[in-house]
Formats: C-alpha cells, structure tokens, sequence
C-alpha cells in the first residue's frame, strides 16, 4: 500500500522529520511531543543524525503528554559519487550490528572533522573546541556538527543567528568547510535493510543544499537495492523537483512521505508546515522490525 497518487502534501497527518538535543535541534523530545499535541499532529518521528540516543526520552515524552503514536528514526548522512544525501531510516532494530558499526564509524568520523573545522575557524575567529562543545546539550550522546560551530560562532557575538552562520563562515562554499565523512547511500539501504527498518530519501530536490541533485538513474538504482520512498513535501524541495520526485515515486510505487526538518529554533522551519498521511505512517510501521510506539 502505497500513496504515489497524492499530488498535494496531506493537510492532516504526522510530521516524520524532527531533530532534537540529541543532535542538531535546540529543544528535547518532551518539547517535540508537547508542540505536536499542541498543533494538533496525528504523530511525529524523531530523526537526529546518525543517532539513535533520543529514542527512549521521545518514548517517554509521548506517554507523558498523552500524544503515544510515534516513529523512531534517525536521519543518515551519506555520499553517492559525490552528492551528499540525507537519508530517513525508521523502525530497525538499534541493536542491530551492522547499523551500530556504521553510526559509530560516522560519528567518530564527524568529531574529527568537527575539530579540525573548528581549529581553523579558532584562528580567525573567536571560539574554542570547548566553547563548542558547550553547544551540545546532551554531551557524549549528541552528535556534534556544523550546527554546534554555528551556535558557538552566535554565542561569540560574530552572528546573530544559526542561519546567519550558515550562510557565511560554517557555510559549504566557506574556506572552512570540510566534507562530513560518509558511509555510501547503498551502504546506508543495505545497513538499514538488515536491521530490519525503512529507508527515506530526505529532501532529494532541494538544490540549496547541492550544486548537483541525485539524478534519476542513481534513486533507481537504489530503488533496485531496497528504498522504499522519497521524502517529496519538503520546503527544499521546489514544485519542479516535487514533480520530478512524484514521477519516480509512480513508477516505481514508493512510498511518499513529508516533514517539517523540524530543529526547534536552529531553523525557520515550523513543526507540521509538512505532514505524511496516516496511512503511509501506518505502511511504515508494518514495513519495519519495530512495532509503532504507542499502538
């Protein structure tokens, strides 16, 4: 069952696209879950980069305010020749070998190269590794990024805004910049497949983030490998790039999601600004090893 058939982003649903503390989002699990029962969202996902730390507080939280349905994901950086990709994976098993290897890999790798960002920055600028590090609420168990440079840049007085950050010294065109070490977008399907969970393309025509988008040929053959959908309503993702996204999801009866790439105050973007329908939420779930939260 799937909903390639949708030409509109759904106006009643779940928003399965949600950063925390736990990664580069400002504000904890319990905030997440009380903003969606407050906007009145069927569900949420939780999906920090390469972690899966903040799982058990989001369980938690949506007992806690009475909002139970959720999705547990993460959001997975990966490359293909190339072109970054950000890819949504949901419901797998944590425990799962192969997975556990990759997001540790990712996140000593992201650290490493965190730190050299920042001592590069820390000659022109005035911030520290400490004083990034002070950015991570969760400590150890957040994965640290540019964002977290980018708030301390904002706590230093050089900007005003993470967005303002972004758009100059943390920026990718920036002299600073270093590419986040990556595991591959078919290394990312099979890990997640083995572990039982749901593969997502996330915001795959946004062309704020990438010069070169992934072209059809290279989501077909991951197609091939085991996706099963393409993230299309998403405010990166301008009405061509929907189009062009909707027509692969057709002809090869993907699932269609959407979400808000909620992070609290680090983004403009408004939690439920872009939903996924109840029933692609439910096909998730079935898909996956993990039983949906709450259900």
């Amino acid at each position: 069952m799937t909903h390639v058939g949708i030409t509109a982003p759904p106006a009643v649903g779940w928003d399965i696209h949600c950063h925390t503390v736990f990664s580069d989002g400002t504000e904890t699990p319990l905030t997440l879950l009380e903003q969606a029962k407050s906007r009145g969202l069927q569900g949420v996902a939780i999906t920090d980069h390469d972690t899966t730390a903040g799982w058990p507080d989001a369980e938690t939280a949506a007992t806690q305010v009475g909002l139970p349905l959720l999705l547990r994901g993460t959001e997975i950086t990966a490359d293909d020749c190339r072109v970054s990709v950000h890819m949504l994976a949901f419901q797998y098993d944590p425990d799962n070998a192969q997975i556990r290897e990759m997001f540790a890999n990712t996140r000593d790798a992201r650290l490493r190269r965190t730190k050299r960002m920042v001592e590069h920055i820390a000659e022109d600028y005035p911030i520290t590794w400490q004083s990034v590090q002070a950015q991570a609420h969760e400590g150890l168990r957040t994965t640290i990024g540019r964002p977290h440079i980018a708030d301390a840049l904002v706590a230093a007085g050089v900007y005003r805004t993470r967005s303002e950050a972004f758009a100059g010294v943390v920026s990718t065109s920036s002299k600073y910049y270093i590419p986040t070490p990556s595991p591959t977008t078919h290394d990312v399907v099979g890990a997640v497949k083995a572990a039982g969970g749901v593969t997502v393309i996330a915001h795959a025509g946004d062309l704020s983030r990438n010069r070169r988008l992934l072209s059809d040929e290279q989501i077909e053959s991951l197609i091939a490998e085991g996706l099963d959908g393409l993230e299309v309503w998403h405010r990166g993702n301008p009405p061509q790039q929907r189009e062009r996204l909707l027509a692969i999801a057709t002809a090869h009866d993907l699932l269609v999601t959407g979400g808000s790439d909620w992070h609290g105050k680090g983004k403009p973007n408004e939690l439920g600004e872009n939903l996924t329908d109840e029933a692609t939420v439910r096909e998730i779930a079935r898909r996956g090893v993990l039983p949906l939260f709450g259900a």
